[in-house]
């Protein structure tokens, strides 16, 4: 469902921009939500051990909170979120290292390749990892690159996130789906 709705929204980002709509900034600001929440509680539901499983809950109201409490200082009708964007990437790349740190420490290990989560979680950690640089240059320090380069590799970075989903979904066993 995650997936229909990510494809949906971009379709509708891109028609928006396209027409020259302001609105289309609400459509992130939403789906940022609506997505970080999800993928926190999707580790929580792949996560074994307790207390990462506690941690990624405490992530996701931390989030929560960060993006409501931001709602005062930017006006998300015009602004994409940034701050809470950025706790939330931090905190998601920490459960990845979570789960990471659990399938290792098992015999899943040797069946990586057909874990369609270890694809997920590469994917977003390599995403992830490389936009939180690219979100503070957009936001802060705009002046100082030409956008044009920043927003080629945030391309890039999602093409590579979404190679991995695709090798995960290829080689991902069909009956271990989350």
């Amino acid at each position: 469902m995650i997936l229909w709705y990510t494809a949906v929204n971009e379709f509708l980002g891109f028609t928006l921009t396209r027409m020259g709509v302001a609105v289309n900034v609400v459509i992130y600001n939403v789906f940022h939500f609506i997505n970080f929440s999800f993928l926190f509680l999707l580790f929580n539901k792949c996560l074994k051990i307790e207390r990462h499983k506690k941690f990624t809950k405490i992530f996701l109201a931390i989030y929560v909170l960060s993006f409501f409490i931001n709602m005062c200082f930017e006006n998300y009708l015009n602004q994409i979120q940034t701050i809470p964007y950025l706790i939330a990437s931090v905190l998601l790349i920490t459960s990845i290292v979570f789960y990471f740190s659990e399938v290792l420490n098992t015999d899943e290990v040797l069946f990586i390749k057909t874990n369609i989560m270890f694809w997920v979680s590469v994917g977003y950690l390599l995403y992830l990892a490389g936009n939180i640089p690219i979100r503070v240059v957009r936001n802060y320090l705009y002046e100082l690159v030409d956008l044009k380069y920043i927003l080629e590799i945030s391309s890039v970075l999602s093409i590579v996130m979404n190679i991995c989903f695709i090798f995960g979904f290829i080689w991902g066993e069909k009956d271990k789906q989350y």
